[in-house]
C-alpha cells in the first residue's frame, strides 16, 4: 500500500460525505482512509437525488415508528390536554 492510501480522510471530504448522505437519504460507513471516503463520495454521487417530499414523508414514517413502539419515553395521551400550541403536561404526569 502506498502512503496516500494510508492517509485519513481529509475535514474536507468528511464534510462532503455527510452532505451526500444526507442529500440522498443514505447512510455510509465511516471511512478509515481518504482512498475509502473517495470511493465512497463517488458511490454516492451515483445514487439518484431524493426530492424534499421523499425526505419529509421518509422523517415522518421513522417519527411514527418511533412512537408507536412505546416505552418510557412515549407520551401517552393521558398525560397531556389541550391541542397545538395550547397543549400542556397534565398536573402530576412529569
Amino acid at each position: 500500500m502506498t502512503n496516500a492510501e494510508l492517509k485519513p480522510p481529509t475535514t474536507k471530504q468528511l464534510r462532503f460525505l455527510r452532505s451526500l448522505a444526507l442529500q440522498r437519504g443514505e447512510s455510509f460507513a465511516y471511512p478509515t482512509t481518504s482512498t475509502e471516503a473517495s470511493a465512497e463520495i463517488e458511490r454516492l454521487k451515483d445514487r439518484r437525488r431524493g426530492s424534499y417530499t421523499e425526505r419529509r414523508i421518509e422523517r415522518e414514517q421513522v417519527s411514527r415508528d418511533m412512537a408507536s413502539r412505546g416505552g418510557a419515553a412515549a407520551v401517552r395521551d393521558s398525560e397531556i390536554v389541550g391541542y397545538g400550541s395550547s397543549a400542556h403536561w397534565t398536573v402530576g404526569s412529569r
